[in-house]
């Protein structure tokens, strides 16, 4: 693209993955603009959301979903980087929330994943059905309710851990993706820190914490 998309509101990105009519009720409490990765566009045309653009390599996307979209669709035809991450790339918005990129093939899910290590600068949450994802803040807070599924997983090292309000505090210790990990930890109290000096680390959430989740952004 010549240029990037600007959004001055969080935008939803929808992908070509498995995403519910829920999961679109969801998002759209929170924005009113959606750019669609290559096939998402099908997506959104079946559970009813308008595009404000379409962006990928279009090689998934139906005719019909290319006609539909005709004056909002770019291709970009690199093989480099996968669609979700071209929308990211492509554009510029205070907070991505994005569906249709949890769920199905394995392969999309850990390239996902990679684009929140590969973007730190950027507040983009992946929400899925049961959890939403994102490249944890180094100093972060949250309001929970006690007894809330906290997950911490690192991207490679993590040095520096500090943690207040889990029920296993993980403080003092380092993390790594092939050893110390914190997975289903729970808030024991109704405010929750995290903080860490150095690496990436991503954060998983039930996804009904959404709301509470955007607020500590």
């Amino acid at each position: 693209m010549s240029h990037k998309l600007n959004f001055f509101e969080p935008v939803i990105i929808i992908g070509g993955g498995p995403v519910s009519a829920a999961d679109v009720a969801l998002v759209q409490r929170f924005s009113s603009k959606t750019i669609a990765a290559d096939s998402g566009a099908d997506t959104a045309d079946a559970l009813g959301l308008d595009v404000f653009a379409v962006l990928g390599d279009m090689d998934s996307v139906s005719e019909d979903g290319l006609n539909r979209n005709i004056g909002k669709t770019t291709r970009i035809s690199e093989q480099n980087s996968t669609d979700f991450e071209k929308c990211i790339r492509s554009s510029d918005a205070p907070i991505y929330l994005c569906i249709g990129v949890l769920g199905g093939r394995i392969d999309h899910q850990l390239a996902a994943l990679n684009v929140l290590a590969k973007y730190p600068d950027r507040q983009i949450l992946l929400i899925g059905a049961e959890d939403v994802i994102l490249l944890c803040p180094q100093d972060f807070s949250v309001n929970l309710p006690v007894d809330t599924r906290l997950s911490l997983f690192p991207v490679g090292p993590v040095l520096g851990m500090y943690s207040d309000g889990l029920k296993w505090e993980l403080n003092g210790v380092d993390m790594d993706s092939a050893g110390k990990i914190s997975a289903s930890n729970l808030t024991s109290a109704t405010r929750t820190c995290i903080s860490y000096d150095q690496g990436a680390l991503l954060l998983i959430l039930p996804v009904e914490t959404l709301p509470e989740l955007l607020q500590s952004l």
